[in-house]
């Protein structure tokens, strides 16, 4: 096929580029700003959209964000594809520090105190919460006896302070997103409509010459 990579990823390269994209986050970045500036809609809108995908990197929504950024979008009559665009703030350099702000955040919120809490790491949690997902999805087929405590412990301590404690810090940093990308957005497609503008004239002015030429052409022949 004309389309077809020649070098097929491995799982472990995908892998890999999940965690660490080719050329860095940094030229990831820079491609989803280049993206959202070129975006064929008004500054409103595609900042609208930014606002949604920002917010949504705060929710514990993991494999979800994409689908929740485009209802937020949606519901506030913003870009999809800037929302979606935008969700890629949420990567494996900032995933850490926005959970720990939000938890500790959702903790203070609730009430949780470190005593209340049940020993373990989060990470743990996360594990055993799987690890009970599992479990309970097979034990209709394997005869064992489905056990909820994984995913209670990881419902009550993580998963419900994380969604909570995630709204205020995701509402600030999503709305200073949106206030400053509208003027930055607004300014790149002034530039580039003037841009264009001119290498319009500028062929129009060349289409006259060659067309004044022709005709200049025309009289001497005759």
């Amino acid at each position: 096929m004309v389309f077809k990579r020649r070098d097929k990823k491995s799982w472990g390269r995908w892998a890999l580029e999940l965690l660490w994209p080719k050329g860095g986050w940094a030229r990831a970045a820079k491609y989803v700003k280049h993206r959202l500036r070129r975006l064929p809609d008004s500054p409103e809108r595609i900042s609208r959209g930014i606002w949604a995908g920002l917010f949504t990197t705060f929710t514990p929504f993991y494999g979800l964000h994409f689908v929740v950024a485009a209802a937020i979008a949606l519901v506030m009559r913003g870009n999809v594809l800037a929302s979606l665009l935008a969700t890629f703030f949420g990567n494996p350099l900032t995933y850490v520090p926005i959970g720990v702000v939000s938890l500790q955040t959702g903790y203070f919120v609730l009430g949780i105190k470190p005593e209340d809490r049940i020993e373990g790491s989060i990470g743990r949690k996360f594990v055993k919460a799987g690890e009970d997902l599992w479990h309970n999805l097979t034990a209709p087929f394997t005869g064992a006896r489905a056990d909820w405590h994984g995913l209670s412990t990881f419902y009550q301590e993580v998963f419900f302070p994380y969604l909570i404690g995630g709204i205020m810090p995701g509402i600030i940093v999503a709305t200073v997103g949106y206030y400053l990308s509208i003027p930055v957005i607004r300014a790149y497609k002034t530039r580039r409509k003037g841009l264009l503008k001119d290498k319009l004239d500028a062929l129009r002015a060349k289409a006259t010459a060659k067309k004044a030429g022709s005709e200049q052409q025309q009289g001497n022949d005759n």
